[in-house]
């Protein structure tokens, strides 16, 4: 490392500091990455990779779908080891309650140009035979897909470098702000511009930041060719992602282009230790086979945890943090971070360098946050 003034130091080598460093350096900036670990590590090595469009609110709708488009148009300089594959979301409805949601939803994403398609509960079978029998229908979503989130941050973060990024991995850091971020080898990286895109961790690296530690599990199966053929996801999914406080647990599974299937998905709130917690499994697992009761009968390879990073309005924080004017916030991003990354970094380079951003960036400024802290 020569040199060690760039125009934008980025801490944080996960698929949103990978996304937000290929976007600078195509935009002629100078761009160094820090990250103690290797890219793409953290929870992008321990996401599902599902790009969905999700309706929780207009803002968290705008950047996914944006972001689901910048995938779309990615999709054929992909590597065959980013394993994208647009197989398409089914929000599974067990209840008449829930096909209301499902009619609501349809109604949503129509009126936005998401195209979907309303499946009875025989067209859900047919769709899906590994589902048990009962369950009312589902809301399939094409134009969701999935991908493999570590080899799609390196992919990102290589084509940052042929930009003429630079990546300094396994650099501790002891301070970062104002212009600098400081390596506890003593090394000193000065910028203009310093991106904390840092994930579970960035709120030990910038004081202040609402972002809490949200650990999750995943499980991932042998190879099944067949088995499973579009995102599954509970429709209950919704109830429990949204509890603020308690642990839970959804059937969440998906198909992977090995044949592999990853069952998903836990929050637990609190959590900071990483072992795999046995209980949380098997609540998992029986939840999973509420839905789908031959996965029972399946062969699981492999258990994980990983920590996303929640905001209590659950939309990221991206932009200028105020009270450093070098300071710029990637963060926050909790399940949807390899969804939103794209859209992320295009917002938070957009901002800097005075282009018009292609949705507003209001909701996910940091700035509304210490709002929130001067009220409170």
């Amino acid at each position: 490392m020569a040199n060690t003034t760039y125009d934008v130091v980025i801490v944080g080598a996960g698929i949103v500091g990978a996304a937000c460093a290929d976007e600078f350096a195509r935009r002629g900036l100078r761009v160094a990455v820090v990250d103690r670990d290797v890219v793409g590590s953290g929870a992008t090595a321990a996401g599902m990779g599902h790009i969905v469009v999700m309706d929780d609110s207009e803002a968290q709708f705008a950047l996914t779908r944006y972001s689901q488009q910048l995938w779309q148009a990615l999709r054929n300089e992909l590597p065959a080891e980013v394993e994208y594959d647009q197989c398409g979301t089914i929000w599974v409805a067990a209840d008449e309650e829930e096909m209301a949601e499902v009619r609501r939803k349809h109604d949503f994403y129509a009126d936005r140009g998401v195209p979907t398609e309303i499946l009875d509960a025989k067209r859900l079978k047919q769709s899906e035979p590994n589902l048990r029998d009962g369950l009312q229908g589902g809301l399939l979503v094409p134009e969701d897909a999935v991908l493999y989130p570590p080899c799609a941050a390196r992919f990102l973060m290589q084509r940052a470098q042929q930009r003429g990024a630079e990546l300094v991995l396994g650099a501790s850091l002891s301070a970062l702000g104002k212009g600098r971020v400081l390596l506890s080898d003593g090394l000193q990286l000065t910028a203009e511009i310093i991106v904390n895109a840092a994930g579970a961790w960035s709120a030990e690296l910038t004081p202040g930041i609402d972002v809490k530690k949200r650990k999750g599990h995943l499980v991932i199966t042998d190879r099944y060719p067949a088995f499973l053929r579009h995102q599954l996801v509970e429709l209950g999914y919704l109830k429990s992602a949204h509890s603020v406080a308690s642990d839970s647990v959804a059937f969440n599974v998906q198909p992977r282009r090995t044949g592999q299937i990853l069952i998903g998905s836990s929050r637990q709130f609190g959590a900071e230790h990483k072992e795999v917690d046995q209980q949380m499994i098997v609540r998992m697992l029986q939840r999973a086979q509420e839905y789908m009761p031959a996965l029972g009968q399946l062969s699981a390879i492999r258990i994980w945890t990983g920590f996303r990073a929640a905001t209590p309005d659950k939309l990221p924080l991206i932009g200028p943090w105020p009270g450093d004017p070098s300071l710029f916030l990637a963060t926050g991003h909790e399940g949807l971070g390899i969804t939103t990354s794209l859209a992320t970094a295009r917002i938070l380079v957009d901002q800097i360098t005075g282009a018009n951003p292609e949705i507003p960036i209001e909701p996910y400024l940091p700035s509304r946050a210490s709002k929130e802290h001067a009220h409170a």
